[in-house]
């Protein structure tokens, strides 16, 4: 190659720094002066890798040819055939015949391209900036032998110049890749914050309803008790007739108490799983109601409910004991069946009696409807309530897509819940 004159020479530096000017991705930018930089360090291949800030992987953007080190997204600087000079273990490395030289092959070294592509001549130098070697500019000919030393002081220079850039555009493109991992873990962040929200909220509701329910029953029976015994402490005397109505007012107290508890923590469903449950409850549905009510529990799931996560099992049988109670107290049925089934992904549970139904009397909406919704839409599952079989009472259906499916099924000819 003929000898350049200074002035010449600083020209073309000049010019590369312009073409460099307003290009914000490496690629676009290697590309940009690859021409200019051909005419001081002439190359059939120039690439410029990239070393991230943790030192471990490197990026390589190339022109002149594609090969598979610009094809792969990262690669381990460990495994770079020019490891040791992106680890500051030399200054450069210049070689006549890369197919044959040493210091390209170790075990586990990235060499492919350098044989398939025939790259033999090369040259490497570092980019450094503030003492960092932040990546390496290489130049590579087919035809061996064709670089000296005048050639590694020509590449050192465009180093220089490219260097500062380069290392700009790593730290914006690091600026970004923080910015999404920010956004994401922010994301994150308010999923759990509306999911604590959320399970506040319900546990707020639950304590609401537990006490709401000692206030209107054990401490009304039990302020009842007060007063009697007050009365009692009036008499002289006392007698067993006396105290007859008395121990039954507590054994009521206790019996409610022990209702309040046993709804509070579902043992039950704990100790002996979801059916046994759901029969407990319509067993004691009935007795409380002093009424002859039928009650059927049919389960086809193959204990599928019982292999869900407590929680939702939980809030799936508070469900059925709010439609169950609002079947006996409100709806005069005579007969109530909970059916739980399990087909193409989906957990179904449906609660039919045969009373008076939506349309008629103080079950038409309120608060009970209302609970089943929102702990329904707490764990995820479809809630609808509507007539019975042959429009006769009501049925309330519970529809939950199981873990392992992709989409629930439908919920039937039931119009969904608003």
């Amino acid at each position: 190659m003929p000898r350049l004159r200074p002035q010449t020479r600083l020209n073309q530096f000049l010019r590369i720094a312009r073409l460099l000017a307003g290009h914000l991705d490496f690629l676009s930018a290697i590309r940009a002066v690859a021409a200019e930089i051909a005419g001081i360090v002439p190359h059939d291949h120039l690439d410029v890798c990239i070393v991230r800030p943790d030192g471990k992987v490197h990026t390589a953007y190339e022109t002149g040819i594609d090969t598979a080190w610009g094809s792969a997204p990262e690669a381990p600087v460990a495994k770079s055939p020019i490891r040791s000079l992106l680890t500051g273990g030399v200054g450069y490395i210049l070689t006549d015949d890369a197919t044959r030289d040493r210091r390209f092959h170790f075990p586990g070294a990235f060499t492919r391209p350098i044989h398939e592509h025939g790259l033999r001549a090369r040259i490497h130098v570092p980019m450094v900036v503030h003492g960092e070697v932040i990546g390496a500019l290489s130049c590579s000919r087919h035809e061996p032998g064709t670089y000296r030393a005048a050639d590694v002081r020509n590449c050192r220079y465009v180093a220089e110049i490219l260097a500062p850039y380069f290392f700009a555009l790593r730290a914006a493109e690091d600026a970004r890749r923080s910015a999404i991992l920010e956004a994401e873990l922010r994301a994150r962040e308010e999923g759990l914050r509306q999911g604590a929200l959320r399970l506040t909220e319900a546990l707020e509701a639950e304590r609401q309803r537990i006490g709401m329910d000692l206030h209107d029953q054990t401490l009304a029976e039990l302020t009842r008790l007060m007063r009697r015994l007050e009365h009692l402490a009036d008499r002289p005397a006392l007698s067993g007739p006396d105290l007859v109505p008395l121990i039954a007012s507590l054994h009521a107290s206790l019996a409610g108490l022990r209702q309040i508890i046993e709804e509070a923590k579902p043992t039950v469903l704990h100790l002996f799983g979801f059916r046994d449950a759901v029969e407990n409850h319509l067993d004691r549905a009935v007795r409380d109601s002093g009424m002859a009510i039928a009650t059927r529990v049919v389960d086809t799931t193959g204990g599928v409910i019982d292999r869900l996560p407590g929680s939702v099992a939980v809030t799936l049988l508070r469900i059925v004991q709010e439609a169950v109670n609002n079947a006996m107290s409100h709806a005069g049925a005579t007969s109530v069946s909970v059916d739980l089934s399990a087909e193409a992904g989906t957990l179904e549970l449906a609660v039919i009696d045969d009373g008076c139904g939506l349309g008629s009397g103080p079950r038409r909406g309120g608060a009970g409807i209302d609970n089943m919704r929102t702990r329904a839409r707490l764990v995820g599952a479809r809630f609808a309530i509507g007539p019975g079989p042959g429009g006769r009472g009501t049925e309330v259906r519970i529809g939950l897509s199981l873990p392992a499916a992709g989409v629930a099924g439908t919920a039937g000819p039931l119009q969904e819940a608003s």
